[in-house]
Parts: structure tokens; C-alpha cells; sequence
């Protein structure tokens, strides 16, 4: 490698950058029924498709996939007793076959009178039912007019091992968050429009290189339609990624999709 390229990995650069890889050869084949099932490597990855360093247990289904899409699950309880209830999420491949499933853990009286600020730990688990990416948030602020304090997740793969951060940055005018390594150096930023009401239409916030001259991809709230995000919470997103960006930097942007959910589109009149 050159010196640029051991600077970068030291940095905690994704591997996207100049001289990797290109990530669509050697990728092992996928089913093509998609269906609902749940999906399982079928093979060992290729040789020269693994980073050097061991992958953290769990987190080897992500180093294949550039597109992840988040499915939150419809509560029928909470529909009819018009109460918030903690969120799940199916977390997919671009083929539909389930790969993690999500569930947020918080009590009661956070998620009725700290709503969407609500502090909670998001547990991550495979389709075995084991936890591979847990995810942390403490109650924080959420304001343009308050340039401290604001939002923050910890990623943790496996859990009890800290491999990121996402933090929201103050700007007065965009949603601004970074995506962090273990030792909370800044690795990309998402930078979202500047109105997320998405008037039957996709709400995209775009991952950046951290001059934000580059974009490598985009997390996009999908519309599912005026009668869906009128009176429910449920919401699909899609996580658009290089595929051989490193696999802690694709779970901290996971979080990073349930922080937007949480701040943007938890209330479903906020989804329109």
C-alpha cells in the first residue's frame, strides 16, 4: 500500500477510498427468490474480499451489500391507543431477505414525555436471535438554536465493544451529523435538506466525505404513500453505501438511520 493508504487506515478511513478494490467482483451469488425469508451466507467471502483484520462476529452479512434497507414494523397497539410503543425494525438486503432484526428497549414514561428525545438502547440481532450491534442513545438536546449537547449514539459491535459514534453537528440551516470511529475522530458526515417534510417524496441525507466535496452515498426516507405516513409510524429507509466500506462504518450508519427516524419521522404527520 502506499503511505496515503496507511495514513487512511490508521485514520480510520473506510476503504472506499482511491485504490480499493472494485467491489462487485468476487461477490458470492445470492438466491434469487428474494420472498421474506431470512438470508444466510451460503459460502465463505472470498479471500481478497476480507479486510485484514477479523470482522466483529455478526457483521460479516454486511460486508457484501451496498444497498441495507430498514423496514420499521407497523404497532397495531399503539395505532389503536393512539401511545407510542418502542419501535422494531427488519433490517434487509436489497433482495428483501431479512438479515438483522432490530428492537428498541426504553420505558415507558421516556417514550411518553421525552418522545422523540427519548434516550433508548437499540439490540441488534441476527436470525439466529444473536445481539451482533447494539446501539445507544442518551437523552440529548435536538435544537438549531442550541449549539451543544445535541444527539449522539454509540455503536457497539459486538456488544460491549465500541466501534463508533454518530453525532449531530450545529448548523443553522441543514441536519449535520458525523459518523465517528472507536476513538470519535470523524470519518464522513451526513448532510440532510434542508426541509425533511418529504411531500409525497423520498427524503435523502447524503454521506460525505468530510469536506463534503465527495458523496459516496445516501440514506433515503422512502414515501410509502399518504394514507401509510399519515396515520402510522412505520417507515422504510434505504442505506446507499460502497460495498467494501468497512463493516463498523455500515453499523454506525445503521444507527444513523434510527437517530434520523427517531428526529425526523418518528410522528407520523412529520413523515409527510
Amino acid at each position: 500500500h502506499s503511505l496515503a493508504d496507511a495514513q487512511n487506515q490508521r485514520r480510520g478511513l473506510p476503504s472506499f477510498l482511491p485504490g480499493a478494490p472494485d467491489p462487485d467482483q468476487n461477490l458470492p451469488a445470492l438466491s434469487s427468490n428474494p420472498g421474506n425469508q431470512a438470508w444466510q451466507l451460503s459460502r465463505p467471502l472470498p479471500r481478497s474480499f476480507l479486510p485484514t483484520v477479523s470482522l466483529p462476529p455478526g457483521l460479516e452479512y454486511l460486508s457484501q451489500l451496498d444497498l441495507i434497507i430498514i423496514h420499521q414494523q407497523v404497532e397495531l397497539l399503539g395505532m389503536i391507543l393512539g401511545t407510542e410503543t418502542s419501535n422494531k425494525y427488519e433490517i434487509k438486503n436489497s433482495l428483501g431477505q431479512r438479515i438483522y432484526f432490530a428492537v428498541e428497549e426504553s420505558i415507558c414514561f421516556n417514550r411518553t414525555f421525552c418522545s422523540t428525545l427519548r434516550s433508548c438502547t437499540l439490540r441488534i440481532t441476527d436470525n439466529s436471535g444473536r445481539e451482533v450491534i447494539t446501539v445507544n442513545r442518551p437523552l440529548r438536546c435536538n435544537s438549531c438554536w442550541c449549539p451543544c449537547y445535541l444527539q449522539e449514539l454509540e455503536i457497539q459491535a459486538p456488544p460491549g465493544t465500541i466501534v463508533g459514534y454518530v453525532a449531530q453537528k450545529w448548523d443553522p440551516f441543514l441536519p449535520k451529523f458525523t459518523i465517528q470511529n472507536a476513538n470519535k475522530e470523524d470519518i464522513l458526515k451526513i448532510v440532510g435538506p434542508c426541509a425533511t417534510c418529504g411531500c409525497f417524496g423520498d427524503v435523502n441525507f447524503e454521506v460525505k466525505t468530510i469536506n463534503e466535496k465527495l458523496t459516496i452515498g445516501k440514506i433515503s426516507k422512502y414515501w410509502s404513500g399518504f394514507v401509510n405516513d399519515v396515520f402510522t409510524n412505520a417507515d422504510n429507509f434505504g442505506i446507499h453505501v460502497p460495498a467494501d466500506l468497512d463493516v463498523t462504518v455500515k453499523a454506525a450508519m445503521i444507527g444513523a438511520c434510527f437517530l434520523l427516524d427517531f428526529m425526523f419521522f418518528e410522528h407520523s404527520l412529520a413523515g409527510l
